[in-house]
């Protein structure tokens, strides 16, 4: 099962994108491509500058309260590089791991390596929620009211608590949770979290900003109120890991959200695929640091090959001897 739920995602995504574009026709996505300007791209990569500055010193801060070594230049580079790896590969999380390995392998604690990513996410993820929240009863979007029961909110929090009770007694995941509330405790600084929250917050905000530029460019007039509750929900929706480089759920939700709100299903299609398409242009200055870490590899490997030789050149010519 673990092995067809790669592919499962995959077919389940497509199958989706296939249904909306069945349903509102191919024009919403080729009208989505035909969009994309040289304002929006340089928008996009603008925006993308500043998101991943935001979300590289948020990763700055959670890692060096945990004790690790991060210099500001490093996260940037391995922040860019995860954004494109997620982008281009189905998981949408890959980039994310490769980044939470390579630096707790570089500080010589992987697993510690590894939660600060995670909390780093999760803090990310935790102020999305509560702005979305907080626009949602402030400026309720029509058909898109959210009805939470007291029952629902009882039974996630009861799966919760039933999962962390069944892993406490598995010795490694034991380890793990105790491990990572013991580092979620260190984080509950003054020093830390205030700044924290800052960061995440001016990242959501980035990420709405490319929403608008996203909806302006496919021909949407509505205004910030209108969109803000669509895109904030839309940004949730993102987090489904079941897409095609982000595409899949989220232009689903638009389609259905645009027009429940009166703008328009296909106009919400549509911005959703400019918004998919600029998030992966804001993504491409990865391809330099996933590059230049390859030459790099590709070095160190010539010159094992190359010391190697010697060694045994060496060893021929003192046999010679």
């Amino acid at each position: 099962m673990k092995r067809l739920w790669p592919w499962l995602r995959l077919l389940l995504a497509v199958a989706i994108l296939v249904a909306v574009g069945m349903r509102l026709g191919t024009g919403a996505f080729v009208d989505g491509l035909r969009a994309i300007d040289a304002f929006s791209v340089t928008a996009a990569l603008a925006i993308g500058f500043a998101t991943t500055l935001l979300s590289a010193g948020r990763w700055v801060l959670v890692a060096r309260r945990l004790g690790l070594s991060l210099t500001m230049r490093a996260a940037v580079s391995d922040y860019y590089r995860a954004l494109l790896v997620n982008a281009v590969l189905p998981a949408g999380v890959l980039g994310d791991v490769h980044r939470a390995v390579n630096h707790g392998r570089e500080s010589g604690d992987v697993g510690r390596g590894v939660r600060a990513v995670f909390f780093e996410r999760f803090a990310g993820q935790m102020v999305l929620i509560g702005i979305g929240l907080a626009v949602l009863l402030l400026h309720p979007s029509p058909g898109l009211d959210l009805h939470l029961s007291g029952t629902t909110i009882g039974l996630v929090l009861a799966g919760l608590v039933a999962a962390a009770v069944t892993g406490w007694h598995i010795t490694p995941v034991r380890k793990v949770l105790v491990n990572t509330l013991a580092d979620g405790i260190r984080l509950l600084s003054f020093r830390t979290w205030p700044s924290v929250l800052g960061l995440s917050a001016a990242t959501v905000a980035g990420y709405v900003a490319m929403f608008v530029v996203a909806a302006r460019a496919a021909g949407s007039d509505a205004t910030i109120t209108q969109l803000a509750p669509v895109v904030v929900l839309a940004l949730l929706i993102m987090a489904i890991p079941v897409n095609i480089g982000g595409f899949g759920p989220r232009e689903a939700f638009l389609a259905v959200a645009f027009g429940a709100a009166g703008l328009g299903a296909s106009q919400g299609f549509t911005t959703g695929i400019v918004y998919g398409v600029l998030a992966l242009i804001a993504a491409l200055p990865g391809a330099i640091p996933l590059l230049l870490s390859r030459r790099a590899k590709t070095a160190e490997k010539v010159e094992v090959v190359a010391e190697g030789v010697d060694q045994t050149r060496e060893q021929e010519l003192a046999l010679a001897r």
